[in-house]
């Protein structure tokens, strides 16, 4: 039987990400199943690269605005799609709005900020039993304590050659050229705030260490990283690919697709990566692998095991950043060594 879906997605790249496993269990149920994502535009970038997304319509809202009752006009006008059951991934009051008004026979999603009445199949959360936010997302597909809501679905985005092709010529870059060079994609940025960020320094002795091993070096991250990587050139005194601020997430996701590996920040664009089948080295300090994981096949995971981490802060509480600090590069390039060995 075909259904009709909205799926009230996260704003995050890296939850976006996630909420992929969502999808792919949907589409595993009923092959023929019409999936909308209601997300932020700049998540385009991604929903337009997930086979499983019919469309996405763009949310009109700012991070944070509550902003009633253009919630209430934009679920009347969704009401033509005549969808027949909404799931809300994140967890505030505002987001249950939309399906809401949009008279959605079926509403799911977790308990969050007291949904009752805006979700009418509501859930509620037992942390042990789904401890991952890819679980929480995906258990959503099943009757609750079904579990299948436990089975996480690696998230994979799709590329196209000629797509890539494009962004490659944009930038002055010939793939020929580029398959005859070892590419390590390093990415210091993490948009949720610096404790997720292992430290300049560190990242520009790792750069040179990888320069030393005949790696190309490509720096990714958004405009707001761009002085982060400035800092890290300046200090490896090593030339490096810089796309920092330069390119779309589109544009991203093409050139990231042809690296060889990725050593990150717990990021969207480590999620990105992984989402691209990509080998990753990902540094994890105030967050969690038992919470957020990179999830893909090839991975090396390097963190310390300290009572103070994982914080979830965006700023180190206790002003010393040791799980960071402490994260030598040396380590980092064990595990650089150890996954190209495998």
């Amino acid at each position: 039987m075909q259904k009709k879906v909205l799926i009230v997605a996260p704003s995050w790249v890296g939850d976006m990400m996630m909420a992929q496993s969502l999808l792919i269990s949907l589409k595993l149920q009923n092959p023929d199943v019409i999936i909308d994502v209601l997300a932020p535009s700049w998540t385009q970038a991604l929903t337009s690269r997930m086979p499983e997304v019919n469309q996405a319509i763009i949310s009109p809202f700012k991070h944070g605005e509550f902003g009633f009752f253009a919630r209430m006009k934009l679920g009347q006008k969704l009401k033509q799609n005549n969808y027949d059951e909404a799931y809300v991934l994140p967890n505030s009051f505002k987001s249950a709005l939309v399906p809401f008004f949009a008279n959605i026979p079926k509403r799911i999603g977790w308990c969050g900020e007291a949904r009752w009445g805006l979700l009418n199949s509501l859930r509620f959360l037992n942390k042990k039993a789904y401890p991952l936010m890819v679980q929480r997302f995906s258990a959503l597909a099943y009757p609750a304590h079904a579990s299948l809501g436990k089975v996480i679905r690696r998230p994979k985005i799709s590329v196209s050659s000629v797509q890539v092709e494009t962004t490659l010529t944009q930038f002055g870059l010939n793939k020929h050229t580029l398959s005859t060079q070892k590419i390590m994609a390093v990415c210091p940025g993490a948009e949720f705030g610096p404790s997720k960020r292992w430290p300049e320094a560190h990242f520009a002795k790792l750069i040179q260490d990888l320069s030393k091993a005949d790696w190309t070096i490509w720096l990714f991250g958004s405009e707001k990283d761009k002085a982060i990587c400035d800092h890290i050139i300046a200090q490896s005194g090593i030339q490096c690919v810089d796309f920092t601020g330069k390119t779309s997430l589109d544009q991203a996701i093409d050139l990231l697709s042809v690296v060889d590996h990725v050593v990150t920040n717990d990021s969207g664009l480590m999620h990105i990566a992984c989402a691209l089948g990509k080998p990753v080295v990902a540094m994890y300090g105030s967050t969690s692998t038992g919470f957020t994981p990179p999830l893909g096949e090839k991975l090396e995971i390097v963190q310390l095991p300290l009572p103070c981490s994982p914080c979830f802060k965006r700023v180190c509480p206790l002003g010393h950043h040791q799980c960071m600090q402490d994260l030598k590069p040396d380590r980092v390039l064990k595990a650089v060594d150890k996954l190209c060995a495998s």
